[in-house]
């Protein structure tokens, strides 16, 4: 079988496209490293295995040998940001006091303990690299810098050389698919694997609000500073920007 590398931005569908694509390829083949920090010395993409698939850095993507089929989802930037937002604070509610407080966990209390404002624009100089790795035009440092934590790696470019960075490394991958129309994805399993996918109507690890609720405004709402939602809103203008170009350039299909 092809061997299929599905480089997971978070909330954009992946665990359910993931769930999909181990179903078929069976557990035996299907890499355990899901997170780029779980790599060992066999880096992000071990050898052996058919499925790659996770939240993974993929500046070695050449470690996969072979024929291959490489994809990625994007979905709306500003509502990416606010469900992976929603998604975090939902998650830290669960958590008790005692684990919450564990080193592991900071995140998680930070985004419970935190106002929005503090949360995005407040803390100390590491916790600011966290939210600009993870939530600033987060589609064009992956793609530029072909690592999951690369903001910081192009943090002087000027916006439109970014831009066009990425959008020249967004080219490598063979297919980047909007999440409105993962039926194209799943036409596309079904041609390379000979085997059918079911993601465009099923979200697993979804956030606590309904399906098609949109974020974006709820996360507006609770954002205290005029000049801070403005600097949110400045985490999407260059991802929009890239897909735009994407989308006129035929690599982001639908």
């Amino acid at each position: 079988m092809r061997k299929i590398v599905f480089l997971h931005i978070p909330k954009t569908a992946g665990q359910t496209v993931h769930s999909e694509l181990s179903r078929i390829v069976g557990p035996g083949q299907t890499s355990p490293v899901r997170v780029h920090t779980q790599a060992e010395q066999n880096g992000q993409f071990p050898p052996g295995y058919t499925l790659y698939s996770g939240h993974l850095d993929w500046e070695h993507l050449d470690q996969v040998q072979g024929d291959r089929f490489v994809f990625t989802i994007l979905r709306d930037p500003f509502e990416r940001i606010a469900s992976f937002y929603f998604y975090l604070h939902h998650k830290s509610l669960a958590l008790p006091p005692a684990t919450l407080n564990e080193p592991a966990h900071t995140g998680l209390r930070n985004i419970r303990e935190r106002t929005v404002d503090d949360y995005f624009f407040g803390g100390a100089a590491n916790w600011q690299q966290f939210i600009l790795d993870h939530y600033d035009n987060f589609y064009c440092t992956y793609f530029a810098t072909r690592k999951i934590r690369g903001a910081s790696d192009v943090a002087k470019l000027h916006p439109n050389d970014l831009i066009e960075m990425a959008q020249k490394q967004a080219d490598l991958l063979d297919r980047i698919y909007p999440i409105e129309r993962l039926t194209l994805l799943e036409a596309d399993i079904a041609r390379l694997t000979g085997a059918r996918i079911s993601v465009a109507e099923k979200r697993v690890n979804a956030g606590p609000q309904a399906e098609g609720t949109k974020r974006w405004p709820q996360l507006l709402e609770k954002i205290e500073s005029d000049a801070n939602r403005e600097k949110l809103t400045g985490f999407a203008v260059k991802d929009i920007e890239l897909m735009r170009r994407l989308r006129h350039q035929g690599v982001l299909h639908g």
